[in-house]
């Protein structure tokens, strides 16, 4: 059962605070308040002094929530930004989230702390109806506490009917505050998003147990329904410099923070592949057989003015580095052209690159689970077709 703190009894007294383990009690103005950290273990019932903290009845608060869900309608996407430039997740959610609202009739929302009116006025053309600015500088950089503070205060107000961010380490890192304080659940690292025709639910697909299986899970007497979404998965809208969209000011007097940020470092790397920003990948599997099959993708990726991608069971072989890793537990990539050499097709490399526009795929094994997500399939040894298709470019490209 929830604990809340009546505060019409509450002295102050501050007997509360020691006794709980999580950190979820503080005192504000004289009185005690609990917040999201709570684990209702209710140590603080038996120790306050006046009686002023309570239990309440767990199914009165799901059936009032429950009965308000016609009370929430829109669609709202955090929009992460970097140095005061939106992040290119922001569009990919804008996309996602236009497509949502669009089958729901519902507006598409979205909130940008640290930014100003030009960034707000790009994500209108990305699809958004309304864009909530908070140009402050002390947002610029990013902290959970202030963060969490702004987006809770919009979806209050706002009373979105989904929420979405991104499952960047921004979007990981403060969402499940923001999911906590408004009591509702918080699906994590999604890969699809659809809705319930029948009960107008949003549908939070995402890997499960591994990546061996994909799950769905709903969130259906709570608002919003909340979920981040891996970057790179979704495809950005429709752009339109004609669109026109409300951009509302949020002011912030305090913004409260635990934390101060000192400074962000950028790493930096040696390496040189950027799977992320390829419009073409060549990618090897097991099939490829070691060093001197990836020595042919990577011939074809050169044709091609592309980079040379890996399935994980290729990099656990040692033939090629991680950094060349595409799936789940590697890269999430969205190349305009995607050809899988040798790849069977797990749905843990699936996740990473399924919403690539163009999959090829050269398997010699005509079941492999590849060919169902392919655009094109050929089935075939890839040290006989790579050197072909590798040829081919070069003459076209010469020609």
């Amino acid at each position: 059962m929830p604990v809340v703190v009546r505060v019409d009894k509450c002295t102050g007294c501050e007997t509360c605070l020691a006794s709980c383990p999580f950190d979820a009690i503080v005192i504000k103005e004289g009185k005690a308040f609990i917040n999201e950290y709570c684990n209702y273990c209710k140590t603080c019932v038996s120790v306050c002094p006046e009686g002023a903290i309570v239990e309440t009845e767990d199914s009165g608060q799901q059936s009032a929530v429950s009965g308000q869900l016609k009370d929430y309608k829109d669609v709202l996407i955090f929009a992460e930004q970097r140095e005061g430039k939106a992040a290119p997740v922001a569009f990919e959610l804008l996309g996602a989230g236009r497509r949502l609202a669009d089958e729901l009739g519902a507006k598409l929302l979205a909130v940008l702390p640290g930014a100003g009116e030009s960034e707000a006025k790009e994500l209108i053309r990305w699809g958004a109806d309304r864009v909530f600015v908070c140009d402050d500088s002390r947002l610029l950089k990013f902290n959970d506490d202030a963060y969490a503070d702004i987006l809770t205060k919009v979806i209050s107000e706002q009373k979105p009917s989904i929420a979405l961010a991104g499952a960047t380490p921004v979007g990981r890192s403060f969402i499940p505050r923001v999911a906590a304080r408004l009591r509702t659940g918080l699906t994590a690292d999604c890969t699809s998003l659809e809705i319930d025709r029948d009960s107008g639910n949003l549908l939070q697909i995402r890997p499960a147990f591994g990546g061996n299986i994909m799950a769905t899970i709903l969130c259906p007497d709570y608002r919003p329904q909340m979920a981040t979404v891996r970057p790179r998965v979704m495809k950005r809208g429709v752009y339109d410099e004609n669109r026109a969209g409300e951009i509302i000011n949020i002011q912030m007097d305090k913004i409260p923070s635990r934390t101060k940020v000192l400074d962000t470092v950028r790493e930096v790397s040696e390496i040189s592949v950027n799977l992320h920003e390829a419009e073409f990948i060549v990618a090897g599997g097991r099939g490829a057989g070691g060093e001197k099959g990836f020595k042919l993708l990577e011939e074809l990726a050169q044709a091609l003015g592309g980079v040379v991608g890996a399935s994980r069971a290729a990099v656990d072989e040692g033939w090629i580095s991680y950094s060349h890793q595409v799936g789940q537990t590697g890269k999430t990539v969205n190349p305009k052209i995607y050809i899988a050499c040798g790849i069977s097709g797990a749905v843990q490399h699936l996740v990473g690159m399924q919403s690539s526009d163009i999959i090829i795929a050269i398997n010699k094994n005509p079941e492999a689970p590849i060919f169902n997500v392919a655009t094109y399939g050929i089935v075939g040894d890839l040290f006989e077709i790579v050197p072909m298709l590798t040829k081919r470019v070069k003459e076209i490209k010469g020609a």
